[in-house]
């Protein structure tokens, strides 16, 4: 049986937002070791306007790294898409040509070298996408998008790029190689939300059914369901492509008690099987890695809401990574990690709702394998 989730609720799912109530440092003595508390750096804002949240991140280099979300995050009819860019020193928002209605909330952002993609929804019902080279962007029309078509995540690599969503009631999958476009419309029913492009022309895409998790798999130039461990209620929201023979995707299992527990699945190059993850209320939003098999996943525990969450994952165990708690009741919802190489750190962005439901952009940043935090 599908769920359907309130109109509030829809948006905040599809924006993929996560909310702080402060973005000051805690008052508050942190009980936890030193070492893990300093892991985290302060959280921080890229200043979008009232009831802003960033949706997704995607880093090139520790001076080339881009957000997306939306502003008036409560009126659909009102919110504006933000597309945002860290220079090194400063997060600027950076303005969309060839638009004359403008985007209502962007989802999903992928960077590639020389070219970066962002899509959402548009005011005028179409769906929305845009591509730049980084110092200015334009809205993309594909004459293969419909009115009423939906796209929810986007991966890009040097020349090739794939956007996923759904058409009706059908996963939809739009590639673009060169300069030619593709759409492929997956056999059954359900949605796709995440995707990722591998070098060796592999790709991978999640979602649900409705009724539980969903992959298809780019193989010889066709995109196709494969088979999954059976998960009741399950559903996949990001993925992350390690390797051909290890892959990662995360999501969620709705609970009879009302709640949503954790689901992880891992790829090893012939099949997926679930892996054991913590927590009763546990919702994961994104998944990142270094390319050497390890990851983090960015979530909220709603059993303690007011902390920054990310889990890791090596191959063999997942352990629960927690920031300070917050001096004021918050919520803070990390939706979308990125994993920079250079500095082995990791970037998470969401937004924090306080206890007024005030929704304010949030950026954290992760100092992975026991690197400090750049300034």
């Amino acid at each position: 049986m599908t769920r359907r989730l309130p109109r509030r609720a829809l948006a905040l799912c599809a924006g993929g937002l996560l909310l702080t109530a402060s973005l000051s440092p805690p008052a508050h003595a942190d009980p936890r070791p030193a070492s893990v508390a300093e892991a985290w750096q302060a959280p921080t804002s890229a200043r979008l306007s009232s009831d802003g949240s960033l949706s997704d991140v995607a880093g090139v280099s520790t001076s080339d790294i881009w957000a997306v979300g939306q502003e008036s995050v409560w009126d659909i009819w009102q919110s504006r898409g933000a597309l945002t860019h860290w220079n090194g020193s400063t997060w600027t928002e950076v303005g969309i040509r060839n638009d004359p209605t403008g985007a209502g909330l962007l989802r999903s952002v992928a960077a590639a070298p020389g070219q970066v993609w962002a899509v959402g929804e548009g005011h005028d019902g179409l769906p929305y996408l845009a591509s730049g080279s980084g110092t200015t962007f334009d809205r993309v029309v594909v004459d293969k998008l419909h009115v009423g078509d939906w796209l929810a995540g986007v991966a890009a690599l040097p020349g090739r790029m794939a956007a996923v969503g759904r058409r009706g009631e059908q996963p939809l999958v739009l590639t673009q190689t060169g300069t030619k476009w593709k759409l492929t419309q997956i056999k059954g029913r359900g949605t796709l939300y995440g995707v990722a492009l591998s070098g060796k022309g592999d790709g991978l895409a999640v979602g649900d059914t409705g009724t539980g998790p969903l992959v298809v798999r780019l193989s010889g130039n066709r995109w196709k369901q494969v088979s999954v461990p059976a998960v009741p209620g399950g559903y996949l929201r990001d993925v992350y492509f390690d390797s051909p023979k290890r892959a990662l995707a995360v999501g969620g299992v709705y609970l009879r008690s009302g709640g949503v527990g954790p689901l992880i699945l891992s790829w090893n190059g012939k099949r997926w099987s679930r892996v054991k993850a913590p927590g009763d209320d546990v919702r994961l939003y994104g998944v990142t890695g270094d390319r050497k098999g390890r990851f983090w996943i960015s979530g909220v525990d709603m059993e303690r809401p007011g902390e920054a969450f990310l889990l890791t994952y090596d191959g063999h165990r997942v352990k629960t990574v927690r920031g300070a708690d917050g001096a004021a009741p918050r919520t803070i919802r990390l939706q979308s990690v990125t994993y920079l190489t250079a500095t082995g750190t990791v970037w998470t962005v969401g937004h924090v709702v306080d206890a007024s439901g005030r929704y304010t952009d949030v950026v954290e940043r992760f100092g992975a394998a026991g690197r400090p935090v750049e300034p």
